[in-house]
């Protein structure tokens, strides 16, 4: 059974300039122990996507619609109380942005503090010990001396070490990563997502990551939501995902990867910029950027359906089998690069 589904997921905003979809009609599931990545160029819905589970939209602007059913509790209808009592407890969130999501002003022991005394019947000298083990967890050095310093203390990917700490401080049954690694050096997003990693083999947590780099989709996925213009355009195992995309825009998003197993010197550039979300385009949302579009993509919209004979695999792609499956060949070759050359 999945810890948390969500199926057909809407969520539209309010502006003066008028509606803007943000989310239209999101699917996807997710087990407990598991990683789910979703992918997909800023601004296609990811991150709308999951604070639209966890309930932290602004309410007078937003217009949901759908389910998410976390251990089949729907989230999108519960109380405002019910919600803040999942949130940190059963679902926890690891912000895109450790410096704006701490506070300044307050060290970084009464911020964990504060998170297990909300939800735990401890005492504070409790909450402490508990914050110390759990900053030693994530690789912080001299824990119990480092709750008493300030965020601004610490450097990024320390910050970003606390900020997991905080998303684990009551073992949540689901973790909510939000480009976790986004500024942070090469070395130490490859520290981050090999903590990630250690932390979800102890604690059993399932892993949302949302992400526009398909190299960490890579290293800690095990399926892959790919999301463009607020839809879900393919939806995969992670391996059959890379072994055999089968839409275009994961073709781009591959294509834009460097590889070290080809020659090719330049990577793939999608062409275009994603549609305004105020006022998408009829038909195939990527049709416009689309080099394979034709008249029924311009004027229909593709449903999410499997791949023949891959029930696991699912696109939103009018092209014929045959056709993708040439475009794999030569994406795998790297031939793809070299033709945009």
């Amino acid at each position: 059974m999945a810890l948390l589904e969500v199926r057909d997921l809407t969520t539209h905003f309010r502006t003066d300039d008028g509606i803007v979809k943000a989310v239209d009609g999101v699917s996807f599931s997710i087990e407990k122990g598991k990683t789910l990545g979703i992918v997909g160029e800023s601004g296609c819905g990811k991150s709308v996507t999951c604070l639209t589970i966890m309930g932290l939209n602004p309410k007078k602007m937003t217009i949901s619609s759908g389910e998410a059913l976390f251990k089949g509790e729907d989230l999108l209808h519960a109380s405002s109380s019910r919600l803040r009592e999942i949130r940190g407890n059963d679902v926890a969130m690891i912000f895109q942005d450790p410096m704006t999501s701490l506070n300044p002003v307050h060290k970084i022991g009464d911020q964990l503090g504060e998170a297990i005394l909300l939800h735990r019947d401890v005492t504070k000298r409790q909450a402490r010990a508990r914050s110390a083990e759990l900053l030693k967890a994530v690789g912080i050095p001299h824990a119990e001396r480092r709750l008493d310093d300030y965020p601004h203390q610490f450097s990024g990917g320390m910050r970003q070490r606390v900020m997991i700490a905080m998303a684990l401080v009551n073992d949540p049954d689901l973790l909510i990563a939000d480009e976790p690694t986004t500024a942070l050096d090469v070395t130490t997003q490859a520290q981050i997502l090999n903590l990630l990693d250690r932390l979800q083999e102890e604690f059993g947590s399932a892993i949302i990551m949302i992400t526009h780099d398909l190299g960490v989709v890579a290293e800690i996925a095990d399926e892959v939501v790919v999301m463009y213009a607020a839809k879900v355009i393919e939806r995969a195992p992670v391996g059959d995902l890379f072994r055999k995309p089968r839409h275009p825009y994961t073709w781009g998003l591959l294509g834009s990867l460097p590889r070290l197993d080809t020659d090719t010197e330049r990577l793939v550039q999608i062409p275009g910029s994603p549609p305004s979300l105020l006022n998408p385009p009829a038909g195939c949302r990527f049709n416009p950027r689309c080099a394979y579009a034709f008249d029924r993509c311009r004027a229909e919209q593709p449903v999410l359906e499997p791949v023949p004979g891959e029930a696991e695999h699912l696109q939103a792609c009018f092209l014929d089998e045959e056709t993708k499956e040439r475009e794999n060949r030569r994406l795998q070759a790297g031939s793809l690069a070299e033709e945009a050359s």
